[in-house]
């Protein structure tokens, strides 16, 4: 995903993000510094970027803000990047069959399956696979 400000749209009750179709509500505290950080966007005074519509503008032009540059700046302000991603996936797999999580996210059914069985998912029965045929 390579978001844009033109992802975001506000009206009169939330904020929304267009990460898919419908766009998402930000809910509060996030929505302010969503707000905030299109407002304040850094790498803007590079001569390269001085237009940039990105919502992480990297230091290229034309180009967003690197996926891998935006991993390290939020672990070096304390965010653990790999355990809450897979926190996230053992509640989803709580709430749905794990295939259904693997085909919405891009996992392959295998990794969700084995979240599912370590977290004992109601769900952790459920085939992957293609069941049309």
């Amino acid at each position: 995903m390579r978001p844009t400000l033109d992802d975001i749209s506000i009206n009169d009750t939330e904020v929304r993000l267009q990460l898919g179709d419908p766009p998402c509500p930000v809910p509060e505290p996030f929505a302010v510094l969503l707000l905030q950080l299109a407002e304040s966007r850094a790498n803007m005074n590079t001569a390269a970027n001085p237009r940039a519509r990105w919502l992480f503008p990297g230091q290229c032009a034309r180009e967003p803000l690197n996926a891998a540059t935006i991993r390290e700046e939020l672990r070096l302000l304390g965010f653990p990047g790999g355990a809450v991603r897979e926190a996230a996936l053992r509640r989803l797999v709580l709430q749905a069959p794990a295939p259904v999580v693997a085909e919405m996210l891009g996992y392959t059914p295998q990794a969700t399956t084995r979240q599912a069985a370590a977290v004992g998912s109601p769900w952790s029965r459920c085939a992957a696979g293609d069941h049309s045929k």
